[in-house]
């Protein structure tokens, strides 16, 4: 288990202060999306309000359990009557795919993903192929070699199915892994996958009690690369 810290990195730290991962070397990073590459909230929020709406669900109560996890999933948790799930995740993704303005990428992360071997990192998301590609997109952030995506798992987040998958595509053990995620399911999947886990709270509207190392973005923070291809993360200097 991680050092608690309940501060983003600084780049004035001594390095005997900072918590274990940038001691650490990893086989791969394994990267959430939205509220980790990219910032995705508002987007999502006004679809999904629309939806629980339209449902007479209490949008207030609703919008805290849909995020990091499947859209089938959330809508099955509301044990609706009568509905037909396919059609209802058939819209919400649709209009999630319509609806990306204000998606934008977190600050640093264009930077950080580039320093990274293309062999190295996935994405690893609940959003499906196509709303991927479409928030990707919008955030100016280029779809990766390896990405792991709702269609590709049986069972989502908080399962750990779909890091454990993302490992085994690129060859390496989840245990060896780095996630960098942002939302309670998806934290619990890495934690079950066996892995190490750098909290992103860009987009935390309060602070997070977690004993994973967190940051605000990545923008004090490096990766160098060893020649075996191990991964660590650096603070970044000057």
């Amino acid at each position: 288990m991680l050092a608690a810290i309940s501060h983003p990195f600084t780049r004035n730290k001594p390095l005997t202060d900072l918590p274990p991962i940038f001691r650490k070397s990893y086989a791969a990073f394994l990267f959430d999306m939205d509220g980790t590459l990219l910032s995705s909230i508002a987007a999502a929020e006004r679809v999904w309000s629309t939806w629980a709406r339209s449902h007479g669900i209490d949008v207030e109560k609703f919008l805290p359990t849909m995020h990091g996890v499947r859209a089938e999933d959330t809508i099955r948790k509301q044990n609706l009557a009568g509905i037909d799930v396919a059609k209802e995740v058939a819209w919400v993704m649709q209009a999630e795919i319509d609806d990306v303005d204000g998606v934008m990428a977190i600050d640093g992360i264009i930077e950080f993903l580039n320093a990274l071997p293309q062999d190295r990192w996935s994405i690893v998301t609940s959003a499906t192929k196509e709303l991927a590609a479409a928030r990707l997109a919008a955030a100016g952030i280029a779809v990766p070699k390896h990405i792991v995506t709702a269609e590709d798992v049986t069972r989502g987040k908080p399962a750990p199915d779909c890091f454990l998958l993302a490992a085994e595509r690129l060859g390496v053990k989840a245990s060896d892994c780095l996630v960098f995620e942002d939302a309670p399911a998806g934290i619990a999947a890495a934690e079950a996958a066996g892995a190490d886990v750098m909290v992103i709270t860009a987009t935390h509207g309060h602070p997070m009690d977690t004993p994973h190392a967190t940051t605000g973005d990545y923008v004090g923070i490096t990766i160098s690369t060893s020649d075996n291809g191990q991964l660590t993360v650096e603070r970044r200097v000057g």
